[in-house]
């Protein structure tokens, strides 16, 4: 007796922009597709079947050739009003988001989304209690808990290798060129305010589920943001003033589910060259161990192993303070952390069950954004309430 091969149909809208195209489609779900979809416990088969959407049709058009999709669309509202449509995937600008996200949960589509969900709080709880109210399941990214390194990470905090926890620093950016001599990595709107861009409203909805899947409640959030380049060059070589802030830094009061108090700092920015390991890096410091870890690699230090440097500023240093840490192993074979969310999204979409990271966590995503803003306008620190349906 064969088992049954589910097929659920996946129309994903801003496919061709960055995030879109190289993380969902390339390294999500095509791999998925490609290798059959995969297998349920009851040994059901789950293939996916991609439809991509976006405004750009020559552009849609070259990406279903290349890729061998067979489905492809310009009229977005069309495939959200298909009843052949399972789920809606929204990889667009933020700006445009939360209208998708609301037509599509109205249809009765699951949906699994980018991030922020909304530019404003108030819109993102509205979506929050529509997918409630709609049943359907709800999904929002938050790879970098999938991701290698913050899985060993994760790891460490959950053996109680830290001890007591005190503080956790991130180091995230690098420098995106302006546009005018080289062509910049980053899409043009993100540097605009009135399309949604700025990297407190982009990065701080990521910031908030780390550190709250790392650490534990994010209590309140003192930033200052800072507009470093003021004038870049679009896609067309043209121009624009920056009205968006391209850096951020944050510090955090942080309360672990025990009721200890940790202390959070971050700084993002897109006008930072990198002298790290990776893009991002986390380090973890608690009365027994640190640790730190990037997006796929994680060092750590014991304090039984923990060297008693000496302050002489006077002379050069001898000892390798980084070859004194010692790598955290895998010990599990780590995909990439993208498909593994997408493929947890869609067996809770078979099973009719929620996601755990919903629209709610989003919400809170969106939250932190607004009130680090908010800090920096008043120049002060400001406590996180708590929100709810």
């Amino acid at each position: 007796m064969g088992f049954e091969t589910k097929t659920i149909r996946i129309a994903m809208n801003g496919i061709t922009g960055r995030m879109g195209y190289r993380q969902h489609l390339l390294r999500s779900i095509l791999p998925i597709r490609d290798a059959g979809g995969f297998t349920l416990e009851d040994g059901t088969r789950v293939q996916v079947e991609p439809i991509l959407v976006g405004r750009n049709e020559a552009k849609i058009r070259e990406l279903a050739e290349k890729h061998k999709v067979s489905e492809w669309t310009t009229d977005l509202d069309a495939v959200i009003n298909d009843p052949t449509v399972d789920v809606v995937f929204d990889a667009s600008m933020t700006s445009l988001r939360a209208a998708t996200l609301k037509k599509a949960m109205l249809a009765g589509k699951h949906i699994f989304t980018e991030k922020p969900t909304a530019e404003t709080l108030e819109e993102a709880i509205e979506l929050a209690r529509i997918g409630k109210e709609a049943g359907v399941t709800a999904g929002v990214v938050h790879d970098k808990l999938y991701l290698p390194g913050l899985v060993k990470l994760r790891r460490l905090v959950d053996e109680g290798f830290f001890g007591r926890i005190l503080s956790i620093r991130g180091e995230f950016g690098y420098w995106v060129f302006e546009g005018d001599i080289q062509a910049a990595q980053r899409p043009s709107w993100n540097y605009r305010k009135e399309d949604g861009g700025g990297m407190t409203t982009d990065m701080f909805c990521h910031w908030n589920y780390v550190l709250e899947g790392i650490i534990g409640k994010v209590k309140s959030v003192n930033a200052k943001t800072a507009t470093h380049i003021p004038a870049r060059w679009d896609e067309a070589g043209k121009e624009y003033k920056a009205t968006a802030d391209d850096a951020s830094y944050g510090i955090f009061e942080l309360e672990t589910p025990g009721g200890d108090e940790v202390i959070g700092q971050i700084n993002s920015s897109w006008a930072v060259r990198v002298y790290r390991d990776e893009l991002v890096e986390f380090q973890v410091d608690g009365t027994l161990g640190s640790a730190v870890a990037g997006l796929n690699k994680c060092v750590a230090q014991q304090r039984a192993h923990t060297p008693k440097p000496v302050w002489n500023p006077d002379l050069p240093v001898t000892e390798s303070f980084r070859d004194q840490w010692q790598e955290v192993p895998a010990n599990a074979e780590l995909d990439n952390g993208f498909k593994l969310q997408l493929e947890e999204f869609l067996r809770d979409v078979v099973a009719g069950r929620e996601h755990r990271f919903g629209l709610l966590s989003a919400a809170r995503g969106v939250q932190l954004a607004e009130l680090g803003l908010r800090s920096s306008d008043e120049r002060r620190t400001i406590d996180i309430p708590e929100i709810s349906l």
